[in-house]
């Protein structure tokens, strides 16, 4: 059983700055030689790519609803082997969700630090710490972080407030260099932030002054048997689409497309690039709706028009299926050109269209994942099923033509490796 020091950085809701002090620590402890492994609670495509730059090593994922159990305990184990400090960013407030960062705390025993934007007030601090620290008993609290003080007396003012015995982990100050970018869906991508490398080392100049800068405590994680998954994808070459349109990536899913024996070959459509010579296409989600009239005026729709009648597979989630309809409206109702092989459009939206985990049962087996986006579908189509939410609502639609499965739904594909091959399948 692998002990490593680790710990759970969460907040009393979103926005708190949960992503800023994970890459800042993760920054903090790289730079004194150490070995650092970061996961993100929840589904998430846009803080692993930040903290992956912070940390040097691909973010993972932990989510007992959608990777479950057994996958994060595996993924926790492996890394726990290797690194010399595991940390995990929560997910919007400690407790929000079922499954919460609470729960993913309490079932591996990882010391929690609770994030508290304090920019706002004072004594109140100490309130809102007691809530987070006592609200579930037996939960591992650590301690409590004070982002964005004001002052060193602002910050004494904080620490006066905490119920006696809380962990005082220090004060960052608000510093707007530092901050990282956002857009409707959250963070920046990283490549899209220039001067990232550069933000991280003040994030992390700031962390080093603090005593959230100690190695935590360590924890042991224990060692479930390797599943062995049967080659089915050997021999086929998988094209995948991948840039600032397509971006929005599971680490666990290319790995598991290895795992089942397939080649994968990157392209970029943003670039230029043609479509790889290949058995099957992913275009993941991303930004597509950002890039549309570049999108429009490459040679990729005709090629993936060839690869579907061909025969061949094409999975397309959230913004590769956008891609597909036969126009994209973007915000200011422009109307752009897409691939046309489903009938249609896609219409971009100010407010938020779906947000939550979901389930669904394809032909070939269930899967579980996500949806988050702000766009709706137009198309007189009808799907080939509903996904379902974990409340047994209808969920997302999912379309079917031919060897072309498409939906805003993202796929993890650990949830179920032989169903995620068969999709890639002729």
């Amino acid at each position: 059983m692998p002990g490593c020091p680790a710990l759970l950085i969460a907040a009393a809701a979103s926005g708190q700055g949960k992503t800023t002090v994970t890459a800042a620590l993760a920054r903090h402890h790289v730079r004194q030689g150490r070995r650092v492994r970061v996961f993100k609670c929840g589904p998430d495509f846009l803080d692993p790519q930040v903290l992956a730059v912070a940390s040097g090593a691909p973010v993972y994922n932990l989510d007992l609803g959608m990777c479950g159990a057994d996958d994060a305990t595996r993924r926790l184990a492996a890394a726990a082997a290797t690194a010399d400090l595991i940390l995990v960013e929560g997910v919007m407030g400690l407790y929000d969700g079922s499954p919460s960062a609470a729960d993913i705390a309490c079932r591996f025993g990882i010391p929690v630090l609770g994030l508290i934007d304090a920019a706002a007030m004072a004594q109140t601090f100490g309130a809102v710490a007691h809530g987070l620290a006592s609200y579930r008993p037996g939960l591992p609290f650590a301690g409590v972080l004070a982002n964005r003080v004001g002052s060193a007396h602002h910050a004494e003012l904080l620490k006066a407030s905490l119920p006696p015995g809380m962990g005082w982990f220090g004060a960052l100050p608000g510093d707007a260099g530092a901050a990282l970018p956002e857009r409707h869906l959250g963070l920046l991508q990283a490549a899209e932030i220039a001067d990232l490398e550069q933000r991280l080392d003040l994030l992390a100049g700031h962390i080093a002054a603090s005593a959230a800068a100690d190695l935590p405590p360590s924890v042991d994680f224990a060692v479930p048997p390797a599943p062995t998954l049967e080659p089915l994808l050997a021999g086929k070459t998988i094209a995948i689409a991948r840039d600032a349109a397509f971006g929005f990536i599971y680490p666990a899913n290319l790995d598991t497309l290895g795992e089942l024996g397939a080649a994968l070959a990157f392209f970029s459509p943003l670039a230029g690039d043609a479509l790889p010579a290949c058995d099957a296409v992913w275009l993941p989600g991303g930004y597509p709706e950002l890039h549309a009239a570049r999108l429009g005026a490459g040679g990729l729709w005709p090629q993936l028009r060839a690869h579907v009648a061909a025969g061949k597979a094409l999975l397309a989630e959230c913004g590769g299926m956008m891609c597909l309809f036969e126009q994209l409206i973007d915000l200011h109702g422009a109307r752009h050109a897409m691939a046309g092989l489903l009938p249609g459009a896609t219409r971009m939206q100010a407010r938020l269209a779906a947000l939550g985990l979901q389930q669904a049962e394809l032909p070939e087996g269930r899967l579980r994942g996500h949806t988050f986006h702000h766009s709706r579908s137009e198309t007189a189509l009808a799907p080939l099923l509903h996904a379902r939410t974990p409340d047994g609502r209808d969920g997302e639609a999912i379309y079917r033509s031919g060897r072309l499965t498409a939906s805003y739904m993202h796929l993890y594909f650990p949830s179920n490796p032989t169903a995620s091959a068969r999709l890639f399948l002729a």
